[in-house]
């Protein structure tokens, strides 16, 4: 295109030069020679300006080129910039997160050390202690029936002894809203008997009359059974376990008096005064641990009981805790719901409170939906998990369910932990939450946690709830179990 434009200019010129030639031969009369040299010199003048002009036009094109690539040279410059102040800026989060685990990690790398040297001076002081009994022809199982309690934490639970059960209280119960241990501990299980025994010649409307009667007088004691992570054993929840405390002092367990108050239709009765007790607690734990939470039982037909309206409005009042308050419902309770209590969970959901679904009696649970109805957490027994209660064959193994729940944003908690190789399994499972007596019993919340109310000051409450010194970590309490065994031993 170029070169037939450079043509068609050549050919014009060549013609404007040769007119003016003709028209000074023929009108101005010049000779042949004259108006040739005429139209040469007008040729050459025409190639001159046509040289001059097309070398100007591509100055000014090569101008604009330049200047649109210097434009474009800065911007990449500025975001190159740009780029290196973002890296830096990274580099310097990382380098900070790296330093923040290196200092996380050095104590506990100081007491795991620190609690090897412990364990190794206790297997030195047992070795000592057999080869004395050994010399004295005594049975070597005396003291190899001593080593447990001091090493692993069911036989510290249930051991008669004070001295050897109080580290059993100090791995997961907080001296925070718990209360003392007595001096004998109960056994994590008493027997049905004595359970019973509390009403002793009252028959079925006897029963119902005296829980009434305790619930009106307030006679419902609550309990805290600390819920731990696994393998670290931090304490993250609590679950809040009611207690009827009958005019002869005795204490029944929630499994024997609940059957008679459903019977009596006093569960939301039961319910609303727990939720009363368990918001106190959470205010009074909130002053000293913000990462900490509880779990409050809850019945299904306190949902669908006329009073609910009350219940949820005392709940809106306290919104502000939702994020660590979780009711928990049992599963039988979750699969008898229907439009009303659906519409009940959803009203609690709205003020931000989460649901656990605990007294799993098999694995086949529907974890989308529980996602969608607000349940976070799911309660299993260790039993249950490892298939040793025999029930029957689910479509899941029960090593994936862990895996299943978490896809869908709910955790596992193993219950009814008893020993240290059901822990040692369960990590296997993948299961990061655990709840048992090997961690701890459930142990009486203190009476000054439910008196007065939450505008006190900040060091007061603390001092009512004393957390956080026996709950800084795992290694703490696996360095003060160790030290225990040894003056022991």
């Amino acid at each position: 295109m170029v070169r037939i434009s450079a043509i068609f200019i050549a050919a014009c010129m060549v013609l404007i030069a040769g007119s003016i030639g003709v028209v000074v031969y023929l009108r101005f009369g010049f000779t042949g020679a004259e108006s040739a040299l005429v139209a040469l010199g007008t040729l050459t003048a025409l190639a001159v300006y046509n040289a001059i002009a097309a070398r100007k036009h591509d100055r000014l094109e090569a101008s604009n080129q330049l200047a649109n690539l210097a434009r474009g040279s800065g911007d990449l410059a500025r975001q190159l910039a740009e780029f290196g102040r973002r890296l830096s800026a990274m580099e310097g989060k990382v380098d900070t997160v790296i330093d923040r685990a290196l200092a996380t990690a050095q104590p506990l790398a100081a007491e795991i050390e620190e609690l090897s040297t412990l364990v190794k001076q206790l297997a030195d002081s047992v070795a000592a202690h057999e080869a004395a009994l050994a010399a004295e022809h005594q049975p070597i199982a005396a003291p190899t029936a001593e080593v447990p309690p001091a090493v692993n934490g069911a036989a510290i639970v249930a051991a008669p002894e004070p001295a050897i059960a109080a580290p059993a209280a100090a791995i997961a119960a907080p001296a925070a809203v718990a209360a003392p241990l007595p001096a004998t501990p109960a056994a994590p299980a008493e027997s049905a008997d004595r359970k019973i025994a509390a009403f002793a010649g009252l028959d079925r409307d006897g029963i119902i009359g005296a829980i009434t009667k305790a619930i009106d007088a307030s006679k419902i004691d609550l309990y805290l059974q600390p819920v731990v992570t696994l393998p670290q054993r931090k304490v993250r929840y609590y679950e809040a376990l009611s207690r009827l405390r009958v005019d002869n002092g005795e204490l029944v367990a929630a499994a024997d008096f609940l059957p008679y108050a459903e019977a009596g239709a006093l569960m939301p009765r039961l319910d609303h005064l727990s939720a009363l007790r368990c918001v106190q607690v959470v205010r009074r734990l909130l002053l000293k641990n913000r990462d900490i939470g509880l779990f409050c039982n809850v019945a299904g037909a306190t949902l669908t009981d006329a009073g609910f309206p009350k219940f949820l409005e005392f709940m809106e009042a306290n919104r502000a805790i939702a994020p660590s308050l979780v009711f928990e419902f049992t599963q039988s309770a979750v699969r008898a719901m229907g439009p009303i209590e659906y519409e009940s969970l959803a009203a609690l959901a709205e003020l931000g409170f989460r649901f656990s679904m605990d007294n799993l009696v098999d694995l086949r649970v529907d974890a989308r939906e529980l996602n969608e109805r607000g349940f976070r957490f799911v309660k299993a027994p260790a039993t249950l998990l490892f298939n040793r209660v025999g029930v029957v064959s689910t479509d899941i193994h029960p090593a994936d369910f862990s895996d299943l729940l978490g896809r869908f944003g709910i955790d596992l908690i193993a219950e009814h932990i008893e020993n240290e190789s059901m822990v040692v399994d369960l990590l296997d499972y993948d299961v990061r939450f655990g709840q048992g007596f090997l961690f701890s019993p459930p142990r009486p919340v203190r009476a000054e946690a439910l008196q007065g109310g939450v505008g006190e000051p900040r060091e007061a409450a603390a001092a009512s709830l004393q957390v956080g010194s026996d709950h800084t970590g795992p290694s703490g309490n696996l360095t003060r179990l160790a030290r225990a065994g040894m003056r022991r031993s």
